[in-house]
């Protein structure tokens, strides 16, 4: 495992127990961003670094009960937190990396990404293997619950233009990964950058 695997593991093991209890008023931000998704029944969709997984209940209820869900984090203790919290009813969880998912090409409709960007090791990449695993036409959601500014008061710090989600840069990294962006919303109150799987 690299030491940026190793980094983020341990990052979000030391958090997940209390993750939830931290951010307890963000399930109408997911629910209105994997509403961006435009998802239908039957729809495979998967939840990339799906942490405690506060995304899957919106997207299983997107998807119905034909559709299938997948959540897939890097870390164990994120995973069992989800496991704790009871959504493992609404998606399948599988312990794995968004650089290299165990999922055929073209398998899936949608992925949804909450809070993804800043934590790949080398974005390009691993925007490329989502975009792998998704068939051409499929959508993908970037999102975080909070806009660019808001998480960088939070976090104590400012924003700089190398920041990765900003649009003039997230634009052409998606283009390059197989992306096209349709949509940019970077507000105090939420962050969602919607893409279409070109091809």
């Amino acid at each position: 495992m690299s030491d940026h695997h190793t980094h983020v593991q341990e990052f979000f093991s030391a958090r997940a127990a209390q993750w939830d209890s931290r951010f307890p008023d963000d399930g109408p931000a997911y629910a209105a961003a994997v509403a961006g998704l435009d998802l239908r029944a039957g729809d495979r969709v998967l939840d990339a670094g799906c942490g405690t997984g506060r995304a899957l209940t919106p997207l299983r209820a997107a998807v119905g009960p034909s559709g299938v869900v997948l959540g897939v984090d890097l870390t164990p203790a994120m995973l069992q937190a989800a496991v704790q919290a009871g959504r493992d009813r609404d998606g399948r969880l599988l312990l794995a990396d968004v650089a290299a998912l165990p999922l055929r090409s073209a398998a899936l409709d949608a992925v949804f990404g909450a809070g993804l960007v800043s934590h790949l090791p080398d974005p390009a990449e691993n925007l490329r293997e989502l975009a792998r695993v998704v068939r051409p036409g499929g959508t993908l959601a970037l999102f975080h619950p909070i806009g660019r500014a808001a998480l960088a008061a939070r976090q104590g710090r400012q924003i700089t233009p190398e920041d990765l989600r900003a649009e003039p840069n997230l634009r052409p990294l998606l283009a390059g990964s197989g992306w096209r962006m349709t949509s940019y919303v970077d507000e105090d109150t939420r962050f969602l950058a919607l893409a279409v799987r070109e091809g």
